[in-house]
């Protein structure tokens, strides 16, 4: 056991400074790259005025912005998996992103908002409503929801937002010149105000997703045996929902509805730590922003233009994913 706890903590301190690597390189890499040794200089106060310009109000902000989002959706991820019982699932399939994304839309069509920063509020409670509305299909009146209602009604709460996303763009030709970029999902264009103004909702998301997960553990047995072991269904699942909305939400809010991040990386998690939801958050937490920061990296450099991170993730995402299904190499939450 020991033996155990020691490879597990040794692994997370390595994630940990595999984030470091792809935070410190978010920093130097770009259109104009900047040596480490600058980057250092610039981040301590000693460089000259262009290269304190291009670190500190553009590459500091989208870098802080992949680490926070990303640890919002890896951790998002996570919990889909274990409330679902799905492998499968990642936060798009609550209706989380497609609530956001709807009411963003709304904000946009409706009340003429043009501002990333005015129609954030907007996207969060889009999630929020969303979660809400989902919870209540799933329950139908009865005392809890099982995994399987709340992926259907999950299903059917995505479609029917989607579909308002999209009548409102191509109805209104402010709106879609205004959500076609947010909808792809991008970090370039969160700046430290957004950030400001999601963070605390992401704060109160990861402190809850910690004190869930011995009792998703407790779940992960299923619903008699997480009766024995003392754990209430019905609260543990509505405290999920919760921090799945306030995480997820709060990160398409910001940078829009990314994709696969937080359906991928507790897959590849559980392959090291099992399926103990006290490992796999704190692991998923920091393995996701460095594969998001990666993505973002790889979309500066491997195109004349940058690629927004959401279409890199699309395209790493699907083949990564097709291939660990055939290796077999996806265990069960």
């Amino acid at each position: 056991m020991r033996l155990t706890l020691r490879r597990r903590g040794a692994g997370l301190a390595v994630a940990a400074l595999l984030l470091l690597v792809v935070a410190l390189a978010s920093v130097a890499v770009g259109a104009r790259s900047i040596s480490l040794p600058t980057v250092f200089a610039t981040l301590f106060g000693d460089s000259t005025p262009d290269a304190q310009f291009v670190v500190w109000q553009l590459r500091v902000p989208r870098t802080l912005a992949g680490v926070i989002v990303g640890a919002a959706l890896g951790a998002a991820g996570t919990l889909m998996q274990a409330l679902t019982r799905n492998p499968l699932a990642d936060p798009g399939l609550l209706g989380v992103n497609a609530g956001a994304a709807a009411a963003a839309a709304l904000s946009v069509s409706v009340f003429g908002l043009t501002d990333l920063r005015a129609f954030v509020w907007f996207a969060f409670a889009g999630a929020a409503i969303a979660g809400t509305v989902l919870y209540l299909l799933a329950t139908g009146g009865r005392t809890s929801a099982s995994p399987v209602r709340l992926a259907l009604a999950g299903t059917a709460v995505s479609a029917a937002l989607t579909g308002v996303t999209q009548a409102a763009m191509l109805l209104d030709s402010r709106t879609l010149d205004q959500m076609r970029f947010w909808t792809v999902g991008s970090l370039t264009r969160v700046d430290g105000a957004t950030l400001t103004r999601v963070t605390p909702f992401l704060i109160v998301g990861l402190l809850l997703a910690g004190a869930l997960a011995r009792p998703l553990n407790a779940l992960a047995l299923g619903d008699d045996a997480g009766r024995s072991l003392g754990a209430n269904l019905t609260r543990t699942r509505v405290l999920t929902l919760v921090a799945i909305t306030l995480l997820a939400g709060a990160a398409t809010a910001a940078a829009g509805p990314l994709v696969f991040v937080g359906l991928a990386v507790p897959h590849m998690v559980r392959a090291v730590t099992g399926p103990d939801q006290r490992w796999m958050l704190p692991y998923c937490m920091v393995l996701a922003p460095a594969l998001l920061l990666g993505a973002d990296i790889l979309g500066r450099v491997v195109a004349k233009q940058e690629l927004d991170v959401g279409v890199v993730t699309a395209l790493l995402g699907a083949p990564l994913f097709i291939y660990l299904v055939r290796r077999g190499r996806m265990a069960k939450p």
